[in-house]
């Protein structure tokens, strides 16, 4: 869905990668070590800070690849790694939700569950040659409608961040099922 924006991305990225002398793959690594602070802001009802540690996390996963590209250092090693520390971040944050009352345990592991589907259904649909990089609901969209609930909680009431996860939940599963489809379409 955000896949329009990659060449705007990319022209406010590369000035930055350029002068990035690291190895993206710690850049990668720091990423689930800030959404433990948005876990922690769930987790205290600090809603502000939740959304500013998730845009930071953002901020992270795509300036990771930016550098990979930029000094020619992207492998699949670091790959995997990224969508790997992806899955942590979303977890731990999933977690601060529920640690701070936003939703039942039920509907947080729902929440977990089908952020990981979203990305296992690309990845097994990439190990069997068809490209899955579709949906209504892929991770960046996820964080952006989890921040903005987050704010709409803080500025208003709690409940309706409640209602953000829930609908986050169906959207997951909703993309899941996209996914799952697109793959059908193109294995038959």
């Amino acid at each position: 869905m955000l896949q329009s924006l990659r060449p705007l991305l990319t022209k406010i990225l590369n000035p930055i990668a350029r002068n990035l002398n690291i190895n993206p793959n710690i850049v990668t690594v720091i990423s689930p070590f800030v959404a433990v602070i948005a876990a922690y802001g769930f987790a205290n009802h600090s809603l502000i800070l939740a959304t500013l540690a998730i845009l930071f996390s953002g901020l992270l996963d795509v300036v990771d690849g930016a550098v990979a590209r930029y000094h020619n250092l992207s492998s699949k090693f670091g790959a995997f790694l990224d969508s790997t520390m992806d899955r942590f971040a979303d977890a731990i944050i999933y977690i601060g939700i529920i640690f701070g009352g936003y939703c039942s345990w039920f509907v947080g592991v729902l929440a977990i569950h089908s952020a990981i589907c979203v990305s296992y259904v690309r990845a097994r649909a990439e190990s069997q040659g068809v490209d899955c990089n579709i949906g209504i609901a892929e991770r960046a969209v996820r964080m952006i409608i989890l921040m903005v609930g987050a704010l709409i909680g803080y500025f208003t009431n709690d409940i309706y961040f409640t209602y953000i996860i829930y609908i986050l939940v169906v959207l997951s599963y909703f993309t899941v099922a996209q996914r799952i489809v697109h793959v059908w379409r193109k294995l038959k």
